[in-house]
């Protein structure tokens, strides 16, 4: 009976460990810059596979007493490194060299933080399985977008069944994709991790007097270089005038058939492709002034 209860205590607590928000596990990719939210009173450590080869930094100091926005603790060799914020709304990145590739840090002032951010090593394509993005049906697709738009109620009353589910929410500071007539602002995000699947809830203003007409297929993240286009949305495909649409979208995998493996912490871009009223015409005034090219005059 003691080793029984022994076990269910170590399932409980591996639970635990594995929902914290305070610990976060990311694919190393030198294509995506990485959001790392540090606080002024707690401590965050990035650790890495091997080594870490260098480090620099903007608004960085070792000793705490240099001015900068983060403090920063590395000893030469280690595979770790640590940092705290020194200052409110500080902000700051890091560059980290590993196995001869460059990974990049934002770091942000934020509560709560990260405690403890590890930075694992993609699954080599030999893998059985690893490697390739699951197959996830159209039938499943929807199933997770009813999730994502039901997890507040799912929360409360069914936690079991979020349990593995990612999620993040901006409180009304979403990530803005601007383009200048029209915003695509990200209310909400959820990670599906068995489907390798990022869901979005997003809303879409429009500030022309027009209807906005956009393609309800063609929505689209980039994250770092990379861009994962969608694999089923929720959408209609309209804005009214002055108006706002709320949308959910899903990415799942990558275009060349892996997984993505993205962290919620990424600086997303939202795109999609419009289709009326056509964008607005940018007039250059400061251009210089071009003149036609005449043949020369015959001789006589």
């Amino acid at each position: 009976m003691k080793s029984i209860a022994s076990l269910l205590l170590l399932s409980a607590a591996t639970a635990l460990a594995q929902t914290s928000p305070s610990i976060e596990q990311v694919w190393l990719d030198d294509r995506v810059a990485v959001s790392v939210p540090v606080a002024t009173n707690r401590v965050t450590t990035i650790s890495f596979p091997g080594p870490i080869e260098a480090i620099d930094g903007a608004g960085v100091t070792l000793d705490g007493k240099t001015p900068g926005q983060f403090q920063l603790a590395h000893t030469k060799g280690s595979a770790f490194l640590s940092v705290r914020a020194l200052l409110p709304r500080a902000s700051a990145n890091l560059n980290i060299r590993w196995n001869d590739r460059t990974y990049v840090f934002e770091l942000v002032q934020s509560n709560p933080p990260v405690l403890s951010l590890i930075m694992q090593a993609p699954p080599s394509p030999d893998e059985e399985g690893v490697g390739r993005a699951p197959d996830v049906s159209p039938l499943k697709l929807m199933g997770l977008l009813d999730k994502a738009k039901a997890f507040p109620l799912l929360k409360a009353q069914q936690p079991e069944s979020v349990a593995d589910v990612g999620f993040t929410t901006y409180d009304g500071e979403g990530l803005v994709s601007d383009f200048n007539d029209y915003q695509i602002v990200i209310q909400q995000a959820f990670r599906f991790n068995a489907e390798d699947t990022l869901v979005f809830r997003v809303a879409i203003t429009n500030e022309t007097d027009s209807p906005l007409i956009y393609q309800p297929d063609s929505f689209a993240v980039r994250a770092g270089n990379r861009i994962y286009p969608q694999s089923i949305s929720d959408a209609d495909g309209t804005v009214p005038p002055k108006g706002q649409s709320i949308v959910y979208f899903a990415v799942t995998g990558t275009p060349d058939g892996g997984r993505n493996n993205l962290s919620l912490k990424n600086q997303f871009t939202v795109l999609v492709t419009r289709l009326s009223p056509p964008p607005p015409v940018v007039t250059v005034t400061n251009a210089p002034a071009v003149h036609p090219i005449r043949p020369p005059r015959s001789q006589p």
